[in-house]
C-alpha cells in the first residue's frame, strides 16, 4: 500500500531539510574572526590558491525491521568544499542477480559492492524504513581529508568496488573503520587494538538478532569457538553503533577528539537496538531437567516417549548435518569446530531409523542401545571439554539443556528387555 501524498510529501521534505543541514552545520561550530583582524601575511597567496578540503562524516543506521537490517548500517559521507553535494560511499550493496550469487552466499564467498550515491538518495530509504540516522563529523587534516576522499572515489570505480564479504571481518562497517584508520595513518587502530570490554562476536551477534528467534537460534547454534574469544574495541567496529561510540573515544593526529559534532538527521521509528544482558544458564538446565524428568516418568509409555523421541532426533539429524556441512564444506570460518555437533549428534539418524518399529511396539534396530548411549557419551564429552576450557565456546547452555534429554531417551528407549508390550 502506497503512503498518502502528503506524508510522502512531508517525508521528502524532512529528508531534504536533512540534507540541507549538512551545509549549515560548519558555520554552526565557526567561531567568528573580527573583522579588524588582518589575515597573517603568510596566509594570503597560499590560502586563496588552494582548493578547500571535503568534509568527511561518518553516518551510522540504527537497526531496522527486516532481518538483514538487524546489525545497523553505516557509511561515509564526503561533502564537496566547492559544490555542496555530499556523497555516501556504502559498502553495503549486493547483487542477488548474480549468477553465483546463491551458491556463494551457502559457501561463504559473498562478494558485495562500494557504491557512490547522492547522500539524500541514500537516506531515502531509511527514512521511509524508519530507521534513525545521525552522522559524525570527523576533524581531519586538510591532506587526510583529501586522501580519505580520493581513496574512496577510486575504490568507488566499478573494477575495484568488489570486495569478498565476512560478516564479522569485513562488513560495511568494518570497511568504513578501515578507511578512518588509513586517513589517520592507523592512528585509529593503535588507540582500539588494546582496549576491550569483554563482548564476543556471538555476544554482539545473538544480542543483536535477538527479535527474530529463528535468527537468534542460528546465531547461537551455528557458532563455533572463534566466535567466543573477546574483542578489542577495534574488532568490536564490526557492529556499526559500536564504531560510532569507539570514534567518541579517539583522538585526531593533533591530540583533539576525532568526532568533531554529531548530528542527528533521521529519528529512529522502529524498534530500538537491543541492550545487552547476561545470559544465565541455569534456566536451560532446569527446563533440560524437566523434559529428562518427564521422559523418565513416561517410561511404561514407550510409545507416547517414541513419539516425542522421533522428531527431536530429527532435528539432531538436520542441525548436526547443517554444521557439519558448515564445518566441512564451506569458509565460514565462525561455524568450523563447533562442539554443538556432540549435542546435534547425527548418530541420532541411526536412532531415528528406530522410531518407526518403537512407535508400532516393536523391538528397534540391532546395536540401537549402544548408539544411544553413544551420543549421551559424546554430550559428557562436550561437557568435559567445556570445564576443561579448551577453546572455550559459549555453548553450556545447549549442553545441560540437551545432555538430560538424551540420558532420558536412552534410559527409556534403550532398556534390555525391549521389546516389550506397546503402552
Amino acid at each position: 500500500m502506497k503512503p498518502a501524498p502528503h506524508r510522502t510529501l512531508a517525508r521528502r521534505c524532512r529528508a531534504w531539510l536533512a540534507w540541507a543541514a549538512l551545509l549549515v552545520l560548519p558555520a554552526l561550530h565557526a567561531q567568528p574572526v573580527p573583522a579588524d583582524t588582518p589575515p597573517p601575511p603568510e596566509a594570503i597567496a597560499p590560502a586563496a590558491a588552494e582548493t578547500p578540503p571535503p568534509r568527511i562524516g561518518v553516518a551510522t543506521m540504527q537497526p531496522g525491521e527486516v532481518f538483514f537490517e538487524r546489525f545497523g548500517h553505516d557509511a561515509i559521507v564526503v561533502v564537496d568544499p566547492i559544490s555542496g553535494a555530499a556523497t555516501s560511499y556504502n559498502f553495503g550493496f549486493f547483487d542477488p542477480g548474480e549468477a553465483d550469487f546463491v551458491g556463494r552466499f551457502v559457501k561463504g564467498e559473498m562478494m558485495y559492492y562500494l557504491v557512490a550515491l547522492p547522500f539524500e538518495q541514500d537516506m531515502a530509504s531509511y527514512q521511509d524504513a524508519g530507521r534513525g540516522v545521525s552522522i559524525q563529523w570527523l576533524d581531519l587534516k586538510p591532506e587526510q581529508a583529501r586522501r580519505l576522499a580520493d581513496a574512496l572515489a577510486e575504490r568507488a570505480k566499478p573494477e575495484n568496488a568488489r570486495y569478498h564479504y565476512d560478516y564479522f571481518t569485513a562488513n560495511c562497517a568494518t570497511m568504513v573503520r578501515d578507511y578512518v584508520d588509513l586517513a589517520l595513518d592507523g592512528g585509529l587502530q593503535r588507540q582500539l587494538a588494546g582496549r576491550s570490554r569483554g563482548n564476543t562476536f556471538r555476544s554482539e551477534a545473538v544480542r543483536l538478532a535477538s527479535p527474530a528467534w529463528w535468527m537468534w537460534l542460528g546465531f547461537d547454534l551455528g557458532l563455533g569457538p572463534y566466535t567466543d574469544k573477546p574483542l578489542s574495541r577495534w574488532q568490536e567496529g564490526f557492529v556499526p553503533m559500536r564504531l560510532a561510540e569507539s570514534l567518541t573515544q579517539v583522538r585526531n593526529s593533533e591530540g583533539r577528539p576525532l568526532v568533531l559534532a554529531t548530528q542527528p538527521l533521521l529519528p529512529q521509528r522502529v524498534a530500538p537496538e537491543p541492550p545487552e544482558q547476561a545470559r544465565h544458564w541455569w534456566p536451560w538446565l532446569l527446563a533440560g531437567v524437566i523434559v529428562g524428568a518427564l521422559i523418565l516418568a513416561g517410561r511404561r509409555h514407550r510409545r507416547a516417549v517414541a513419539a516425542f523421541a522421533a522428531p527431536f532426533w530429527l532435528l539432531c539429524v538436520v542441525a548436526g548435518g547443517l554444521l557439519v556441512f558448515l564445518w566441512g564444506f564451506t569458509a565460514h570460518e565462525s561455524a568450523w569446530g563447533n562442539r554443538n555437533l556432540l549435542l546435534l549428534n547425527p548418530l541420532c539418524l541411526y536412532l531415528l531409523a528406530s522410531a518407526w518399529p518403537l512407535l508400532r511396539g516393536r523391538a528397534p534396530l540391532p546395536g540401537f542401545r549402544i548408539v544411544a548411549w553413544a551420543v549421551v557419551a559424546c554430550g559428557v564429552l562436550a561437557l568435559v571439554i567445556h570445564w576443561l576450557s579448551i577453546q572455550p565456546q559459549f555453548n553450556l547452555q545447549w549442553i545441560v539443556l540437551l545432555l538430560p534429554v538424551h540420558i532420558a531417551l536412552a534410559a527409556v528407549l534403550g532398556r534390555r528387555d525391549l521389546p516389550g508390550r506397546g503402552r
